[in-house]
């Protein structure tokens, strides 16, 4: 039976006997003490004073029974004393508030130790550590005893039977057993192993000092190092680092799984962010102007030169004077004779005068000399043309057509083809019956020169002199009245079939059609060619440039355009 009941219980027992008393006889009236101090004490009747043991037996119990259960739902509450002659113990009045007693836990029942006279008054010191520096210094706490309560003694084989074996023993607890060490063998062979690399380490350590002192008594120190390299190298390891993003495990092991177990983001395990096109420099880089230095005037440039020359004299004189080079010898020339060579020139002038003859003699010399090898050879001076006509070409490509009306003459056609290969022009000369073009291509300062050459400087109505004729002077006679010796305003032209024919230069002109800047060069030489189609005249250009030919044949000057 719970508590609960048993105490509902005997209440209802106790409530039916003082029912079955208080119907049998009268109460009595309660006694003051004063009147029982008069008066002696009448004996109670037997069944009063059965009943009244049997109600306090029964509290008792009660007591007693919610004394255990408040121990077993709180660990902390002991027991009190169940002895019949003890009194019941006082509970202590707990406080409201600050004045609440502390919890038995929180007590310090340890024995205070003994202090002296000079410790007495000592301030008390923190229990912790106020600055941070002192936290690492401050001493651990020791634990706080644990107290094991009374129900779990069934519970617990370990703990001891009763609370006065443990005072007396001085601990709580059944001690541990200790466990027998047992014997550990070493493997045969161990320790040699040890010493055999510990041997090896040593002679190792011992070469490279070896070959550290003969390469650095050669002066090899830093092949020393890719020695070292080669001796001993590195475990290679388990897997690249620009792999291991790939690869699950860590392993190359990984890959025999095939691809579907990689940690790739797409299908591929390349990337198309990785992929490096072929680079081709842009076509502008080959046409790109180098600066060109800062155009000085002639009265800048001679300043500029006079400076340079005076800081240059300068330097050498500051050097002669610390002893670094010998001083030049003293420049003697017939004029200042006498004034450099005073008494030597008196005493025996003719010596004199034949030894600064030969130093004269001397040092021109010396200054041919220097000239010579400074000169340029002839394969040298070529070199250096064909140079700087290729420089020119590298500011672009630019081509012009001529539109020639007779180009009969052989003078005039040797100019035409000479002047083009000098100034490194490709092209074509194309002879037609009814006009002649030419077409060239190169840098923009030579087309520039051989454009002055057809428009200005070639007499195109003027024939060459016959080869091996003498020189006609022209002179106008006005007094004489004579008729004056023109020059020759026809050529003779041979054909094909060897007839001769004159042609008349009288209205022979030469004309620019067009000029511009190209892509690139369409002709590797400069050649003429004899056209007697428009077809054929259009198949020597190509289709690339095949509409020059149709440009220059209905291009008309302007002076014919007005008629």
């Amino acid at each position: 039976m719970t508590a609960d009941a048993l105490i509902a219980q005997k209440r209802a027992e106790i409530a039916a006997k003082l029912a079955a008393m208080k119907s049998a006889a009268p109460t009595p009236k309660p006694q003051t003490p004063a009147t029982k101090s008069s008066h002696s004490p009448s004996p109670a009747p037997p069944a009063v004073d059965d009943l009244s043991r049997r109600v306090a037996e029964a509290q008792r119990r009660v007591a007693e029974s919610q004394s255990r259960l408040a121990v077993k739902e709180n660990p902390y509450m002991s027991l009190p004393p169940t002895g019949k002659r003890s009194k019941p113990a006082e509970p202590a009045q707990q406080g409201v508030g600050l004045k609440m007693a502390a919890h038995p836990l929180l007590l310090d029942t340890s024995t205070p130790a003994p202090q002296s006279k000079k410790d007495r008054y000592k301030p008390m010191q923190p229990k912790f550590a106020s600055i941070k520096a002192n936290t690492r210094n401050a001493p651990t706490p020791p634990p706080l005893p644990t107290t094991i309560p009374a129900s779990t003694d069934a519970a617990n084989p370990y703990t001891s039977g009763s609370a006065t074996a443990a005072n007396d023993k001085g601990f709580e607890g059944a001690p541990r057993e200790r466990a027998g060490r047992s014997f550990r063998f070493n493997q045969k062979g161990k320790y040699v192993q040890i010493a055999n690399q510990m041997r090896q380490q040593q002679q190792l350590e011992q070469l490279k000092q070896r070959i550290a002192e003969s390469a650095r008594k050669a002066g090899l120190d830093t092949e020393f190092e890719t020695l070292e390299k080669n001796i001993k190298r590195e475990v290679p390891p388990e897997a690249e680092w620009w792999d291991k993003p790939l690869l699950p495990s860590d392993s190359y092991k990984d890959l025999e799984g095939g691809v579907e177990r990689l940690n790739l983001r797409g299908s591929s395990v390349i990337d198309h962010l990785i992929q490096h096109p072929i680079p081709i420099p842009p076509p502008g880089d080959k046409n790109k102007i180098a600066p060109k230095p800062l155009m000085l005037t002639k009265k800048e440039a001679k300043k500029r030169r006079k400076q340079m020359r005076q800081a240059e004299l300068q330097d050498k004189r500051d050097r002669i004077r610390m002893g670094l080079i010998p001083p030049d010898p003293p420049k003697v020339r017939l004029a200042n004779l006498m004034k450099v060579l005073t008494s030597d020139a008196v005493q025996d002038p003719t010596r004199v005068e034949a030894r600064v003859r030969r130093e004269v003699a001397m040092r021109k010399h010396t200054h041919e000399k220097m000239n010579a090898e400074r000169k340029l050879t002839d394969e040298q001076r070529r070199e250096k043309v064909e140079n700087k006509k290729l420089e020119a070409e590298k500011s672009g490509v630019y081509g012009a057509i001529f539109k020639v009306k007779v180009l009969s003459d052989p003078a005039h056609r040797f100019k035409v083809r000479k002047n083009a290969e000098q100034l490194n022009l490709t092209g074509v000369c194309i002879f037609h019956p009814s006009f002649n073009m030419v077409y060239v291509e190169g840098a923009s300062k030579f087309i520039r020169n051989y454009k002055r050459l057809l428009l200005h400087r070639i007499a195109w109505t003027e024939a060459a002199r016959a080869r091996g004729a003498e020189e006609v002077e022209i002179d106008n006679d006005e007094d004489e009245g004579g008729p004056s010796e023109k020059a020759k305003t026809s050529t003779v032209v041979t054909g094909e079939d060897g007839a001769q024919e004159v042609v008349s230069l009288e209205d022979n002109r030469c004309d620019l059609v067009w000029e511009g800047q190209l892509r690139d060069r369409t002709f590797t030489s400069f050649k003429p060619k004899t056209c007697p189609t428009d077809a054929a005249a259009r198949e020597v250009l190509g289709t690339k440039i095949a509409s020059y030919w149709d440009q220059a044949k209905n291009f008309k000057p302007e002076d014919e355009e007005l008629f």
